[in-house]
């Protein structure tokens, strides 16, 4: 690891980004040029300490998870996420479709969404970002490990995710989610993400397998109403807008529900209901 050039590199790139790039109030009193320390370990996901110690050039090697928190919190572009990891001692992430990188571009229309539910999510389903009120509607969904991050593989081997829905749809969102992983498997192949979440389903769902047989192409999914249950707000329904990224294979999904409706009035209590709690 190059500290000096780390903590170098992370210092420019902060001075360069400005609140509203990310989203945040300028405020009348501020002096700083760029973003504050604390502000950008907050859109890194990491305490401000720990950012700090980066900085000052001390404190441990930044794990390749925390690398990555760093390149999409302070919006850099792939070949500066690359540079980013080069310089603190770790090989580069592979380029190409289905990385976890989410593009400058993508993360700046989702800072301009603070008032509506919105994610980004891979093409097997793995939620990279979401905003506050995304998370106040369907959970930390980004807490996941393993094949797990895939809430395609959550849903056939977790009995809990499917608490998200009302039961009645279960049968529907269950052939939706074949479908599109089915997409995903044969656009990477076999040896891919998308062909190790398969392979995984097949070994261990029933249910999946019986599914994946049927070879159904296309059925409308995530851009269909759909019903979210909520466990302080009820039945929630949702449209959900999609913004495709085709060269990340990624998706930015974002919720809202029909102005004069109940629905639309339970979104409105989001901000105040907190992050939704995992279910245990």
């Amino acid at each position: 690891m190059d500290r000096e050039q780390l903590a170098d590199f992370l210092r420019t790139r902060r001075s360069a980004l400005q609140p509203e790039d990310v989203g945040l109030p300028r405020g009348p009193r501020r002096r700083t040029h760029g973003l504050r320390r604390e502000e950008v370990a907050a859109l890194c996901g990491m305490s401000a300490d720990y950012y700090t110690r980066i900085e000052q050039q001390r404190g441990p090697l930044p794990s390749e998870p925390m690398l990555a928190a760093l390149a999409r919190g302070m919006r850099l572009s792939v070949d500066e996420r690359d540079h980013l990891f080069r310089i603190a001692g770790h090989n580069t992430p592979a380029r190409g479709r289905g990385g976890d990188h989410v593009s400058p571009g993508t993360m700046r229309i989702l800072d301009r969404l603070t008032d509506t539910p919105a994610q980004v999510i891979s093409d097997v389903g793995e939620t990279l970002v979401q905003t506050r009120l995304a998370i106040a509607l369907l959970g930390d969904e980004t807490r996941y490990t393993g094949l797990d991050r895939s809430f395609v593989h959550r849903w056939f081997t977790d009995p809990l995710a499917r608490r998200i829905y009302p039961s009645e749809d279960h049968p529907r969102h269950g052939r939706i989610f074949t479908s599109e992983l089915r997409a995903a498997y044969s656009s990477q192949g076999p040896a891919s993400r998308a062909g190790e979440i398969v392979s995984s389903l097949l070994a261990r769902s029933e249910e999946f397998a019986a599914l994946w047989a049927d070879h159904e192409i296309s059925i409308r999914g995530r851009d269909a109403p759909k019903r979210i249950a909520h466990p302080d707000l009820g039945v929630v329904e949702v449209h959900c807008q999609i913004l495709r990224d085709p060269d990340h294979a990624q998706s930015l999904l974002v919720y809202t529900a029909t102005p004069g409706t109940g629905s639309h009035d339970k979104l409105q209590l989001l901000p105040v209901l907190g992050e939704r709690q995992p279910h245990l």
